[in-house]
């Protein structure tokens, strides 16, 4: 007739506990597909036409573990808030008889508010939940996204956690375990930096060839990528912003390689980059291979225990575009105003709750970060706002 879903815990003795039953396959009926080889939309399709069951229940086993990953647009560092964004680069991992993706977006696509901020589901599967648990860390580490925030990196730390490995799982896991699973931001790495130095050394020098290629004088000395320089030597300084940490990496050429001036280093850095901005380096000897995209002012390195995201220093757009501050108080993500709790005119107090945000089937309470008056609402209840419209200014 239809497909139903039963949710019980088990413990490790065997005795199990109903959750709940829903009319309906669940999120997570791949993990039941992984490790009985049937697929149940299938079967949930061939019943819907009047035939029946393909197989009985005794006919029906269990083989394995298998554990199921959603790579949601969220912020676990901001209590997993909702986020929304363009999927600038989307590159999963590679599936097999072991990994499945379930997914419907692709890089270019949006994740607005209108949606579940759902992905993909990451499913893996193994003969025991230890090699299970080693397919899925690294899974998640091949995965890459740009573009919008995600709990890849929650995931990879959760995957990677003892208790998580030895079952010692509970409804307050994640308060226990948070400064592991949540760590503080550490500063970048110079390898990083590194990578990110010789990616932009690396396209500067391809697209140079380029367009030497295609001028009416490609030999001319002008269109030379050698590094040769008729005085002094040839260097280039590099400037990023870490958080509130501005870096600078200077660049040495040299015959057949780099010799990158890190803050606390220097690097013989070489390498090739790839036609899909893949660089694949060696730093002091050391092979290493990172994915860099651009978007904007931002760089991200990918690989190599990323992401990293860097800021490109550009003093003449941050002078243009001010600080942001003043007082002015945003949304955090698209939604709908739901209530407005102050007037122009109110004192209010650090804190204090202004404006209430709907978005996500969640509501989001926008806060005065300090004590003042309110000066202006900017937004009226019903109203449809993007992430980043000013909705009060203090």
């Amino acid at each position: 007739v239809g497909a139903g879903t039963v949710e019980f815990i088990v413990e490790p003795d065997g005795r199990f506990y109903f959750m709940e039953m829903n009319t309906r396959l669940q999120v997570e009926h791949p993990v039941t597909e992984m490790i009985t080889g049937q697929d149940l939309v299938e079967w949930q399709l061939r019943v819907a036409a009047g035939e029946p069951l393909p197989i009985d229940q005794a006919s029906l086993a269990i083989r394995g573990h298998a554990i199921e990953a959603r790579i949601y647009a969220e912020d676990p560092e901001r209590d997993f808030l909702p986020a929304t964004g363009t999927l600038v680069h989307l590159r999963a991992p590679a599936e097999n008889a072991h990994v499945r993706i379930d997914t419907g977006v692709r890089a270019g696509d949006a994740v607005t508010p209108h949606y579940d901020p759902m992905i993909a589901k990451l499913v893996v599967h193994d003969e025991s939940r230890e090699r299970a648990l080693a397919r899925l860390r690294a899974a998640l580490a091949d995965y890459q996204i740009v573009g919008v925030a995600t709990n890849l990196r929650f995931l990879g730390a959760l995957a990677a956690h003892p208790a998580f490995a030895a079952g010692a799982v509970h409804t307050g896991f994640i308060a226990e375990h948070r400064a592991a699973l949540l760590p503080a931001r550490a500063p970048v790495p110079g390898r990083i930096l590194a990578l990110a130095t010789l990616g932009r050394l690396l396209k500067n020098e391809r697209d140079a060839q380029q367009r030497a290629a295609a001028s009416a004088d490609p030999g001319s000395p002008w269109h030379r990528c050698d590094g040769w320089r008729l005085n002094e030597d040839n260097h280039h300084t590099f400037r990023y912003r870490d958080g509130d940490a501005e870096l600078a990496v200077t660049a040495h050429w040299r015959p057949g390689h780099w010799l990158l001036e890190l803050p606390d280093a220097s690097v013989r850095a070489a390498g090739t980059l790839e036609p899909n901005d893949e660089v694949l380096a060696e730093l002091d000897g050391v092979r290493l291979r990172a994915t860099l995209v651009r978007r904007d002012r931002e760089l991200t390195v990918l690989g190599a225990d990323g992401p990293w995201t860097l800021t490109l220093h550009d003093p003449l757009a941050q002078a243009m575009s001010g600080d942001g501050g003043g007082g002015r108080l945003s949304a955090p993500m698209p939604g709908t105003i739901v209530e407005v709790l102050v007037a122009p005119g109110e004192a209010v107090v650090a804190g204090q709750p202004l404006v209430i945000l709907e978005a996500m089937k969640m509501e989001h309470t926008i806060r005065a970060d300090a004590d003042g008056v309110v000066t202006e609402i900017h937004v009226s209840v019903g109203q449809s706002v993007d992430a980043h419209t000013v909705v009060a200014t203090l």
